[in-house]
């Protein structure tokens, strides 16, 4: 069982980390989303250049709901960027939509990491939805300890899903800073503010890697010490 100090320390992992990355990137975003772009293009118009620059004109950008909602749908092959970014005029819009548009880049070079977790979706997608009902009956029902084992290898699957997401999304900010910068949407002299938007977003998943992770430690240890 933990000692009290490592209880702290995860229930620090658990919670506190994945708020201070959600403040993080929001006051960052809302921040940047006021500074204007040298260039003043809007997020849409972006991701429409960098899109047919590599020759993507069949990939459409497309207006979605909600706030920092953006995303690559690699199903459909479509960029699909919150109200405020498709039509933000701002540095935040502008390192959104570059960003989106990496996805869409890694898909069309069939980037090994993106191709791997687009395959591990299915199952990544039942470990997050029974892992823990499993575990916690395999804890419960001692004639059924064996089934918090069957949890913990579907929760390995989601665990893994997060790692894998990290290398993918940081290459795509890698990618987005490459192409805002090469095509001139934004200035040298703006790419220390660009990179602290990615830089934030990027938190959120390192953030989402360490809680995964973490809890599927804790369900380890406490399925090694039951069994002791």
């Amino acid at each position: 069982m933990m000692s009290f100090s490592s209880y702290l320390i995860y229930v620090a992992i658990l919670m506190i980390i994945p708020l201070w990355a959600q403040s993080k990137v929001k006051s960052t975003y809302r921040k940047y989303s006021k500074v204007p772009t040298s260039s003043m293009m809007t997020g849409a118009q972006v991701a429409r250049k960098i899109l047919d620059d590599h020759g993507l004109y069949e990939v459409p950008v497309e207006e979605t709901g909600g706030v920092l909602s953006d995303h690559y749908d690699p199903r459909q092959k479509v960029v699909r960027l919150s109200s405020n970014n498709f039509h933000g005029q701002s540095m935040a819009s502008s390192a959104v939509a570059a960003h989106e548009v990496g996805h869409a880049l890694q898909d069309q070079e069939s980037y090994a990491f993106l191709k791997f977790r687009s395959t591990i979706v299915p199952v990544a997608n039942i470990g997050s939805r029974l892992g823990i009902y499993l575990i916690i009956a395999g804890m419960i029902f001692s004639s059924l300890h064996q089934l918090m084992l069957v949890g913990i290898i579907f929760m390995s699957a989601a665990v893994l899903f997060q790692l894998v997401t990290l290398p993918v999304e940081f290459d795509a900010s890698s990618r987005a800073m490459t192409q805002l910068v090469s095509t001139g949407i934004i200035r040298n002299d703006e790419e220390r503010e660009t990179k602290k938007v990615l830089s934030a977003a990027a938190m959120t998943y390192v953030a989402a890697a360490l809680v995964a992770v973490a809890e599927l430690a804790r369900f380890i240890m406490i399925y090694a010490s039951s069994r002791d």
